[in-house]
């Protein structure tokens, strides 16, 4: 039997307390199918998903949890995944064969348990690898996705309880969404979206959602990032805009991108 391609990952990185430059290396098998060995039986390989089902999983995770709602529309879904909507419907129909998925033509799409489950550990794959790839490697945070997106499907188990470890066993990623116990569990969304608070009051950032590099390098260059806090002065509806204050600038978002902030008011500060 021939062994599986390996690709190997080689991340240089320095300790900022005495510049020690260290050398982490994993080995990740590239792959449509996922598969991993099994420790201490060298050359037994385990199928388990493939990276598309995962794709699909995950993002019927995310929809779901966007909407609050259990079933996702599969145009909603084609447009997510950037697929027309038949292949979406032949793809739900595979993965209600395989038990991830309930699936109800002209209606929409809801995860099993099983489903849910694989869902949550490919998001705690992306998260942690996001979070790796901005405290270790100092990528910045605007760019970590699309890799997280490429790495998250080939990252052994063995090398994720690894980062882990490393990172402090966190509990969210660079833009606050929350990472996944390895037992499949997560914490529901907290707070409230910016655009949902009309008053002025003082605020903590908690949760970035759906940004794409220009949103993300505007919210950093602003001090708008996940733990900061700001005074929000005032919310218009009628124009479509909200104000917020940090301690050097004041800065003024459209009502569309206070949508994709979480923040909960800070009694502490006002």
């Amino acid at each position: 039997m021939h062994n599986p391609p390996f690709l190997i990952y080689t991340f240089l990185y320095f300790d900022e307390s005495n510049y020690i430059q260290r050398l982490i290396k994993f080995s990740m098998t590239v792959k449509q199918s996922k598969t991993e060995l099994t420790t201490g039986c060298v050359g037994r390989m385990i199928t388990t998903v493939s990276s598309t089902t995962e794709d699909y999983l995950k993002h019927i995770f995310a929809a779901a949890e966007r909407s609050g709602q259990d079933l996702v529309s599969l145009g909603e879904l084609a447009q997510a995944l950037g697929v027309t909507s038949g292949t979406v419907t032949t793809m739900m129909k595979h993965l209600a064969d395989a038990g991830f998925v309930e699936y109800r033509p002209r209606t929409g799409v809801s995860l099993t348990d099983s489903g849910r489950l694989e869902a949550l550990d490919v998001l705690r794959r992306h998260r942690l690898t996001e979070l790796f790839l901005v405290e270790v490697l100092r990528l910045d945070w605007s760019h970590v996705h699309e890799e997280a997106e490429i790495l998250e499907h080939a990252m052994s188990d063995r090398v994720l309880e690894r980062i882990d470890e490393l990172l402090g066993y966190p509990t969210v990623d660079p833009h606050g969404d929350p990472i996944p116990s390895p037992d499949g569990k997560m914490s529901d969304p907290v707070g409230r979206f910016l655009s949902e608070i009309n008053d002025a009051c003082e605020i903590e950032i908690l949760r970035v959602e759906q940004g794409g590099h220009g949103f993300l390098d505007f919210l950093k260059s602003n001090g708008l990032t996940p733990g900061a806090h700001v005074r929000l002065l005032t919310s218009n509806p009628a124009a479509g805009t909200v104000t917020v204050e940090g301690r050097n600038n004041r800065t003024t978002l459209s009502m569309e991108a206070a949508g994709k902030i979480r923040v909960r008011q800070d009694d502490a500060l006002e």
